[in-house]
């Protein structure tokens, strides 16, 4: 077990930057158990070696899948959200009247709640937002997940999970027993599949980055390269949201926190400009 949970943990790392822990052995066998099954596989080294082969590559993908978190809902910690909408997205339209343009990217979107709420606000202030062009890219590394985030259909439980009956009865309708997204909400958001490991350049410039909740997973120089490739990702003024528990201090010289919020953070470089005042969270 523990030689193939060694394997499984480094070939993890490189394929996605994802740290697991030397006692998280049994959360791996628990989280592939159903994978195992299906093929016929006495235990996780047998799986292992399968993977390990590179023979083959939906297998590789399906492991990728069940072992990335993909915990999320709609408007969580809603106190981002309340920042963007009212302090980053009115600086914004002022800082790029001459363009008209928006980029916003949430990566490791998981399931789609992060960009569709985004993709909330931002339908909400239509009317200020004429004759602009917001676009907002949501990726992830698991295929799996941003099928769905593309289907953008959830249960009962996920859609009362932090969405106000209001934006549901608006942004929704029901499917049996499930919600889907209507296609104005979804035609606001293009889901790609991508790897934060991967390079950043063929993703453009952006304003706004949502990357919550996932630096958590990587270890310390997967942490300090991403948020290096994101800071060249960025605009020079532009704003990163992070977790709430989550800060660029000590990761990255590219990135200040807000002076005034800890869960966004600014290019180092524009910081003097960071004295926005934020909703306190």
């Amino acid at each position: 077990m523990s030689s193939a949970f060694d394997v499984l943990r480094s070939f993890l790392s490189h394929a996605t930057g994802l740290s697991l822990d030397h006692d998280k052995a049994y959360l791996a066998e628990s989280r592939l158990e159903p994978i195992m099954h299906r093929l016929g596989l006495v235990d996780l080294d047998a799986l292992v070696v399968r993977v390990a082969s590179g023979q083959h590559p939906e297998l590789t993908r399906e492991v990728i899948d069940a072992m990335t978190t993909n915990e999320t809902f709609f408007f969580r910690d809603r106190v981002p959200f309340d920042n963007f909408r009212k302090f980053v997205l009115p600086a914004l339209l002022e800082a790029r009247k001459d363009t008209g343009r928006i980029r916003i990217w949430c990566a490791a979107c998981s399931s789609g709640q992060e960009p569709y709420s985004v993709a909330m606000i931002l339908d909400e202030e239509a009317q200020r937002l004429q004759g602009w062009n917001v676009e907002i890219l949501a990726t992830d590394v698991s295929h799996g997940v941003i099928a769905a985030a593309r289907e953008g259909i959830y249960t009962q439980f996920e859609v009362q999970r932090g969405l106000p009956i209001s934006q549901l009865l608006r942004y929704f309708r029901q499917d049996g027993d499930r919600w889907r997204v209507n296609e104005h909400l979804r035609s606001h958001v293009q889901f790609e599949e991508f790897n934060l490991l991967s390079d950043f350049g063929s993703l453009g410039r952006f304003d706004v980055i949502f990357c919550r909740n996932v630096l958590i997973y990587f270890d310390m120089p997967t942490k300090h390269a991403v948020l290096e490739k994101m800071a060249r990702a960025l605009a020079p003024d532009g704003y990163l949201f992070m977790g709430a528990a989550e800060t660029v201090v000590g990761l990255t010289e590219a990135f200040v926190p807000h002076q005034e919020h800890r869960s966004i953070a600014v290019p180092r470089a524009s910081a003097p400009r960071s004295s926005l005042r934020l909703v306190a969270g």
